[in-house]
């Protein structure tokens, strides 16, 4: 999308690196945009304005010039912080996970409002909420389905039979649920429980004022976490450095 010398938009911060000696480097996902990137000058120093409205998972407005090569922050107007992120580790880590999830199944200026609201939403969410898993479990699958990879669980990829209440199979490689019939079709597919495929359906199709009131039992959560890993990690064909960061703090919790 072609755009003026000078524009405004509200984004939030996926990413920040540290540019020269004061500036900083941002990844920014807008509303309107999409991904963008541009240099907050002087971001780095105390006294600058732009201190303490481009620091990560913050919604703010910004005021930015096109430059010859990287676009200039010239102004930024903070709209939500989502303070509770930056006060707890574990929280932090969730919301990590999020938007480096985010960053890799976007490309650069691909405007996704859809996409921009649902990361929104589930920063407040890991804010306001301690049933921080669940909230990442439906993120997952709702960004999924936006980025066109949702994985298919009310039919078996393979023989398209209506899967049934029993334990089933899935299936990274052929994207979604294998019936026990259709086991042979992928010997990679792993035993998933008629209970976590019954949890994926519900997180896939139903709103969150729906989702929030779940109470998952910790063998449900764990089974649902390592199926969308595979899964997820499949897709991409890389891990996530936020991943065992996640992991990390979730260990020293215990």
């Amino acid at each position: 999308m072609a755009r003026e010398r000078t524009y405004r938009t509200e984004a939030i911060v996926l990413k920040r690196t540290d540019f020269g000696e004061a500036d900083r480097l941002l990844t920014l996902f807008s509303k309107d945009l999409g991904k963008i990137s541009a240099i907050a000058k002087g971001a780095r120093k105390p006294q600058s304005r732009k201190t303490g409205h481009v620091e990560l998972f913050m919604r703010s407005k910004f005021f930015i010039a096109k430059g010859r090569n990287l676009d200039i922050i010239t102004q930024a107007e903070m709209i939500d912080p989502h303070a509770p992120l930056r006060e707890d580790l574990i929280r932090v880590s969730h919301a990590s996970y999020a938007v480096e999830l985010l960053n890799r199944f976007t490309v650069e200026e691909d405007p996704h409002p859809q996409i921009y609201d649902l990361l929104d939403d589930t920063l407040s969410r890991y804010s306001e909420t301690d049933e921080l898993n669940l909230v990442t479990r439906y993120y997952e699958l709702r960004l999924l389905s936006l980025t066109g990879f949702q994985p298919r669980l009310y039919h078996c990829v393979t023989c398209g039979e209506e899967i049934q209440e029993q334990d089933q199979f899935f299936s990274s490689d052929l994207g979604g649920i294998l019936c026990p019939d259709c086991r042979h079709a992928d010997p990679r597919a792993v035993a998933v429980s008629a209970t976590a495929v019954k949890v994926m359906r519900y997180l896939q199709t139903r709103h969150w004022d729906a989702v929030k009131h779940l109470h998952l039992r910790k063998e449900t959560q764990d089974e649902l976490e390592q199926t969308m890993h595979r899964y997820i990690l499949h897709m991409l064909e890389r891990e996530l450095k936020s991943v065992d960061f996640l992991h990390q703090v979730q260990n020293n919790k215990l």
